[in-house]
């Protein structure tokens, strides 16, 4: 069996805190871990950090124009110093203008989840991330909880019964959309190749962290709430892009910058965009479906990504800003941000001020991750995940420990951190939650 590479600074870290490393922990529903466990965590952001640490003084190596040297960084709430480390290496690399660190940052592939920078004629590929045009679409129904209360669970087994959850499926039912008849979108991203499988693809929702959620607002009124992106025609073109670019896969690693005007650059951000496209088409069709079993009308739409580059103006100068796991908040824009499962979600406004400048006009894409998923899954058990569910009345279908909601921070607190750039217009309540489960196949290989 592979050794865990984290053991023995995790042991280490115990001893100093004056504990006993190999001490049992009980975990309801499983087998007691040794007292270790609970550190290692903290030993992989310590490893990761020094990483990090190497890769500056690597990165310090490479000129960077003096124009683009030191340029400010925006940090909402508390942060491990590895994620912090992290944003700073990205921001040592091109034209870059000015940083963000929402307060669900963590880290991520090259550059922070929750990590904003604005580039001069330069887009990251790494900073829009292998999910291309992630994010998410809420629409109210004119349909009262009251009036679906008794039937949830038929309503949630009806849904995961229609919509394709899981890494790399193709959707039962075939969804035609003008997109597919786009020749030029599809010439100029050279992604043609690819035009099939993404046919097949529409509609499905993916894994992980991807959720189809049925929430009620103040007034007792049903919303619907999605979360996933491109599926594999946004890693394949991201995969592609990256390759070409010389960029590597990895934490902490350069972020692979391109400037708009050269040929990969020309193609890449043609790719984004009709993976973008595809994104939107597709929580368009599960949000219709998903309207379709429940019954209802649609009275109000909000839809946003978070994994994407947008040619923006900021202090009189065209930029690319670059969010990976932020939400764009723009006075006036409405966003959707989602809790972990079980907490309420929420319907944000931005608004003008100095410190939304700061922010770059962005804002949250969620609660933020505390644990990794390995470690989430090492941590926390089923037991305690289904009655946190239950306490707060969610029917869940789907998912797995690394989804445990004691795995994020809550909320409340990140988006306490953003109240100068953003204002709540409805708390919304989950009463059902759909996922993939721990055990979907994929039967592509993208």
């Amino acid at each position: 069996m592979r050794s865990d590479p984290y053991r023995e600074r995790a042991r280490a870290m115990a001893i100093e805190a004056g504990l006993d490393p190999d001490a049992k922990v009980d975990r309801p529903g499983q087998r007691p871990m040794p007292l270790w466990c609970t550190f290692r965590d903290a030993a992989r952001k310590e490893h990761l950090a020094r990483e990090a640490e190497v890769l500056a003084a690597g990165v310090a190596s490479e000129p960077q124009a003096p124009q683009y040297r030191n340029s400010p960084l925006k940090i909402f709430g508390e942060h491990h110093h590895a994620t912090i480390a992290q944003m700073r290496n990205c921001m040592s690399v091109g034209n870059a203008v000015a940083g963000v660190i929402c307060a669900d940052g963590h880290l991520g592939y090259a550059q922070p989840v929750g990590g904003v920078i604005a580039y001069e004629k330069q887009i990251s590929i790494s900073g829009v991330g292998f999910d291309i045009g992630c994010g998410n679409m809420a629409a109210r129904l004119d349909t009262r909880f009251s009036d679906v209360e008794n039937r949830i669970g038929t309503i949630a087994r009806d849904i995961h019964n229609a919509i394709s959850f899981g890494v790399g499926r193709a959707n039962d039912e075939r969804v035609e959309h003008e997109l597919f008849d786009d020749e030029e979108a599809w010439r100029e991203s050279d992604m043609g190749a690819y035009r099939a499988k993404a046919i097949a693809q529409l509609g499905t929702v993916g894994s992980g962290n991807h959720y189809v959620d049925l929430m009620r607002d103040e007034s007792g009124l049903v919303w619907i709430g999605v979360h996933f992106g491109s599926r594999g025609l946004g890693h394949t073109s991201a995969t592609r892009y990256l390759k070409a670019a010389g960029g590597k896969d990895g934490m902490n690693v350069p972020p692979a910058v391109i400037d708009e005007d050269s040929e990969i650059g020309r193609r890449y951000i043609a790719a984004m965009q009709l993976a973008g496209r595809y994104a939107y088409a597709g929580r368009e069709w599960v949000v219709e479906r998903v309207r379709q079993i429940i019954g209802g009308a649609v009275t109000d739409t909000i839809h946003n990504h978070h994994n994407y580059a947008w040619r923006e103006n900021h202090g009189g100068r065209d930029l690319w800003v670059v969010r990976k796991g932020a939400t764009p908040a723009f006075p006036g824009q409405r966003g959707f941000v989602g809790g972990s499962m079980g907490d309420d979600a929420v319907i944000i406004e931005g608004v003008e001020s100095e410190e939304a400048k700061a922010s770059l006009y962005s804002t949250i894409h969620g609660a933020g991750r505390l644990f990794g998923r390995k470690e989430a899954k090492r941590r926390f058990s089923r037991a305690e995940m289904d009655a946190w569910l239950q306490s707060r009345g969610v029917t869940l279908i789907g998912a797995d420990l690394d989804e445990s909601p004691m795995a994020y921070r809550r909320l409340p607190e990140v988006l306490a951190a953003h109240a100068g750039s953003v204002r709540v217009l409805h708390s919304l309540r989950p009463f059902a939650v759909v996922m993939a489960g721990a055990n979907e196949f994929d039967p592509f290989k993208d």
